[in-house]
């Protein structure tokens, strides 16, 4: 498994799931249960607090799901990896 690819059993992103990402690098690859695949980045606030960008993709099934922020309940680095817990998505 590449250490930039972050796999996720659910074909959506929902609140509370946790993302296993390489420690070292904000840039990161999401694969989705269905194969689907978008880029994703780990990034700061003007006040410091960590969000996830996650880019526009669609799913197997044909459905389109545009770009999205996501807040960040917690973050727990440990081994060289990064357990990012999604809070709620900006709407």
């Amino acid at each position: 498994m590449d250490a930039y690819l972050v796999q996720t059993t659910s074909t959506h992103l929902s609140p509370g799931m946790v993302l296993d990402a390489p420690a070292y690098d904000d840039d990161f690859l999401l694969d989705f249960g269905d194969d689907t695949e978008t880029r994703a980045q780990l990034i700061r606030d003007d006040g410091g607090r960590p969000l996830v960008r996650v880019g526009g993709y669609m799913t197997m099934d044909g459905t389109v799901v545009a770009e999205r922020l996501w807040t960040v309940r917690e973050v727990l680095e440990q081994d060289g990896r990064r357990l990012v817990r999604l809070g709620e998505p900006f709407r």
